[in-house]
């Protein structure tokens, strides 16, 4: 577990392989509940490459001095993260008019 929201990773190793590599990430909110959106790829042991880039948002709460993950959403394609870039972008735009 962690103490503070900059040391929290999705990264995982197995066997000194790097199942899930970590690009980047962005911190959205800190606090007792911190969310996060994370830029990554997953190994394939089938094909020994990594993926095309993924995305995932998580959500997590501190409780007893540490970080513990409670919620997590994984964007499934490039196409799904335009189409949440899209509708955000409406719908922000739409409100800044009002």
């Amino acid at each position: 577990m962690t103490a503070t929201v900059d040391e929290l990773t999705i990264s995982y190793s197995e066997d000194d392989v790097e199942l899930i590599k970590e690009l980047d990430k962005v911190v959205l909110t800190k606090g007792a509940w911190a969310t996060l959106m994370f830029r990554y790829q997953e190994w394939d042991r089938r094909k020994e490459c990594y993926s095309s880039d993924k995305y995932t948002i998580r959500r997590y709460q501190k409780r007893n001095g540490e970080y513990q993950q409670k919620s997590k959403f994984n964007i499934s394609s490039r196409d799904q993260a335009r189409a949440i870039i899209t509708a955000l972008r409406h719908w922000t735009e739409e409100e800044a008019a009002e």
